[in-house]
């Protein structure tokens, strides 16, 4: 599977969508899109982003800017921190790794003293025509909306 890389087109990946549909990333050729992946759903952290995120929907659509978060949580797990959180955009469930390690986010972590495989938090901003432009990985969630959110008016300028 190809990686993406910066000033280049993303690869085509099928994604597996919360209210069980599918899409690829090429469905959203023709506005930004902010691809946003999340270590594990329903937990603190991820949850914040992800409200953080619904919060600022209404600009991001001023944008026609597009929202999607990630993981490898199942479709289920996905749908039940979908719903559960109110969030208004779409959800992919990525257990099988395609869509992580295309965007090469699954890194070795110490959790408890022992090393384990998971999600880096990280985000990519995907322009209309399908090139990545920006990308932040080892997110921290506080603010972290506000900088996607300018670096997609200025990708809009």
């Amino acid at each position: 599977m190809a990686k993406t890389k910066l000033g280049k087109k993303v690869p085509i990946v099928e994604l597996v969508l919360t209210g069980e549909r599918t899409a690829n990333l090429a469905d959203y050729r023709g506005r930004p899109l902010v691809l946003y992946f999340y270590p594990k759903a329903s937990t603190p952290g991820c949850t914040q982003e992800g409200l953080d995120f619904s919060a600022a929907i209404a600009k991001f659509r001023r944008q026609s800017c597009a929202i999607l978060g990630a993981s490898r949580d199942s479709l289920k797990a996905q749908e039940n921190f979908k719903a559960k959180q109110g969030f208004p955009f779409d959800l992919v469930a990525d257990p099988d790794e395609v869509l992580c390690e295309t965007f090469d986010v699954i890194k070795l972590k110490n959790m408890y003293g022992k090393q384990v495989r998971g999600i880096e938090r990280s985000t990519f901003l995907i322009d209309p025509d399908g090139v990545l432009r920006e990308e932040w990985r080892g997110v921290k969630v506080k603010g972290h909306v506000e900088q996607v959110l300018d670096a997609v008016k200025a990708l809009n300028k």
